[in-house]
């Protein structure tokens, strides 16, 4: 198969499990004898731009007709059997969608968020979740608010794009991948089309360092952001420090807008550590040195990718009982949820499980057979092909259908899938 993979890679200031997921889809399928290739842009590349140029983006997040004209383009002489889009904020554009249905390519995107129906794609405002923009033609309520980055001039263009797009995302896209039954659910009520909708959860590839023994430490690894439960976790932590503590550190990796906090709050403790930023083997190896992973999430995660990780290790992990991590974690089966926003809860399940060796590893032995059950790249490579089969055989005219009648231009589409005109944005 020839897939053609569209996305706009975050900054690299910061690292992005967007990113990773992306690489390593492409990683699977070239692996699988699959002819993959790459549509990109680049977050990065907006500081080497123009003060005009830079000034410019926002008005580029609805629709970028540069990006149109060159993937049409590329679509004309490259001739891919399907394209999965994934990230469009905020080079690329839904733009994309146009280009796709100018040459009469079937699409398939990956939700690896809420943006169809919440501008900052997070569900969550102000360290609880929020839900008055899902059913809106028109976003105001994130305008109103300044969900992203806490400005209305900065959420203006997302809400734009998000009320102007929304029939193009769910008519141009043939099948949508959804991370989480939860997310899909969701997305049901909020009047996407459900026979769009299937759930692909991500995979995880297998990390090599599984835990052996009981583990040294409690672990978070993530973005240092309130969003992530990050306060949550400070607050439960000195309840049980307090009262004791736990027998194990609290290790803390990663980066954002509570470092300085972070920092602050671990400085001369014995039962914190806060150590930065990981690259990826470190990240491995402090996973399998784990007790616990922990992922107190104030928003509802639509997947979870460390928990995954956590359970490929054979690590349990204790996490927020709301979103994608309650299909990733069987509580008190393969690592135990609290309730959500609630430091109490969260203290009890870290007391829970540090308080019984045995019981952990028995825990984490569950986790690893869950994760080869439903996460693994077999699993993922097979959800990801029959999506990809799914919308083109769904294309009009079927996966035998004739090729699209164009211009001239147009050429053959190898007997797969049928074409259809421009929606002439």
């Amino acid at each position: 198969m020839h897939v053609l993979v569209v996305h706009n890679r975050y900054s690299s200031a910061q690292p992005s499990g967007e990113n990773r997921v992306v690489d390593e889809e492409v990683a699977l399928l070239r692996a699988a004898g699959h002819r993959v290739e790459l549509f990109e842009r680049r977050s990065d590349d907006i500081a080497a731009r123009s003060l005009l140029g830079k000034a410019a983006v926002p008005l580029l997040v609805p629709w970028n007709p540069a990006v149109r004209a060159k993937l049409a383009a590329r679509l004309r002489a490259e001739r891919p059997d399907v394209v999965h889009v994934h990230n469009v904020f905020p080079l690329v554009s839904p733009a994309v969608l146009a280009a796709c249905a100018d040459v009469g390519v079937p699409v398939v995107a990956t939700l690896h968020n809420y943006a169809q129906v919440c501008p900052p794609g997070t569900l969550h405002r102000d360290g609880r979740k929020c839900t008055e923009c899902v059913g809106s033609v028109a976003a105001l309520p994130a305008v109103r608010h300044g969900c992203y980055r806490g400005s209305r001039l900065a959420t203006v263009p997302l809400a734009v794009s998000l009320s102007v797009n929304r029939r193009r995302w769910w008519s141009g896209v043939e099948r949508f991948f959804c991370i989480s039954a939860a997310q899909r659910d969701l997305l049901v009520r909020s009047g996407m089309p459900a026979e769009r909708l299937m759930v692909k959860h991500n995979f995880v590839p297998d990390p090599g360092p599984r835990r052996e023994g009981a583990g040294e430490h409690l672990l978070f690894l993530g973005r240092l952001a309130e969003s992530k439960g990050v306060r949550l976790l400070m607050e439960a932590w000195d309840a049980i420090a307090a009262d004791g503590g736990v027998g194990v550190p609290l290790v803390l990796a990663g980066a954002g807008p509570l470092e300085a906090e972070v920092t602050a709050w671990a400085a001369g403790r014995d039962d914190v550590r806060y150590v930065g930023l990981y690259d990826p083997a470190q990240c491995r190896q402090a996973v399998a040195r784990s007790v616990a992973v922990v992922a107190p999430s104030m928003a509802p995660e639509t997947f979870g990718l460390v928990v995954a990780e956590a359970m490929a290790a054979k690590v349990p992990a204790v996490a927020a009982g709301h979103g994608g991590f309650v299909e990733l974690v069987e509580d008190g089966v393969t690592g135990l949820l609290h309730r959500p926003g609630e430091a109490a809860s969260l203290a009890s399940c870290l007391r829970r499980i540090t308080a019984e060796p045995d019981r952990n590893q028995e825990l984490g032995r569950a986790a690893r057979l869950r994760y080869e059950q439903r996460f693994s790249p077999a699993v993922g490579l097979e959800r990801l092909v029959e999506g990809y089969r799914t919308a083109i055989a769904v294309r009009p005219g079927g996966a035998n259908g004739a090729p699209p009648v164009g211009n001239g231009n147009e050429g053959s589409r190898r007997g797969v899938r049928a074409g259809r005109d421009g929606d002439g944005q």
